[in-house]
């Protein structure tokens, strides 16, 4: 199978543009967390060992991705 440049280049830049999208999205909604939060959270993670607010954190950035990825799937 032969991939010309001309059927890429439309693909690339698409998927060019929906991570800069996602990666925006993910900045602010990881700053809304910072700003929300009564308490210093990378001080909570890093240097008191908070592993519940590590794995909030997580599940956020994974319900993200999941709205993220219905977008551009158009779903």
């Amino acid at each position: 199978m032969i991939v010309k440049l001309d059927d890429l280049l439309p693909v690339l830049t698409t998927t060019v543009i929906f991570v800069a999208i996602g990666l925006i999205v993910f900045a602010i909604a990881f700053a809304i967390v910072v700003l929300v939060a009564p308490f210093s959270v990378k001080k909570e993670i890093e240097e008191d060992q908070n592993t519940a607010l590590a794995i909030i954190i997580g599940a956020l950035i994974i319900g993200v991705a999941m709205i993220i990825s219905s977008a551009i799937q158009g779903n």
